[in-house]
């Protein structure tokens, strides 16, 4: 059986692996094998970050709309149970930008569902 070098496949490939460490500290990102090792870690990172960020920025919303909210004299369990009670369908990420950007108009949402 005939040998084969492999040597421009295996060249890319190593110089792909290589140019995905860059940025990483010392052999990190010199040497293949270590480099190899520290990319294949940082996908599996990246893709468990993608999951972790949707979590994150849905307690993010939950914590300013209950800040938002408790000044009211609520909660935020109360809300949400109030909002599903009157048909109000608007999400988490629209009632925390509401109760950042536009505190007059937060307010009188949740005054309209308090009087029903």
């Amino acid at each position: 059986m005939s040998r084969v070098k492999r040597g421009n496949v295996a060249r890319k490939r190593r110089n792909k692996i290589l140019s995905l460490a860059k940025g990483f500290r010392g052999s990190s990102s010199k040497l293949f094998r270590i480099a190899n090792q520290q990319v294949m870690k940082a996908l599996r990172y990246a893709y468990v970050g993608r999951k972790r960020k949707k979590r994150d920025f849905r307690s993010l919303w939950i914590t300013r709309i209950n800040g938002a909210v408790r000044s009211q004299g609520l909660n935020y369990s109360t809300l949400i149970h109030n909002l599903k009670l009157s048909n109000v369908a608007i999400n988490r990420k629209m009632l925390a930008q509401l109760a950042v950007s536009d505190q007059t108009s937060f307010k009188y949402l949740v005054s309209s569902l308090n009087q029903k």
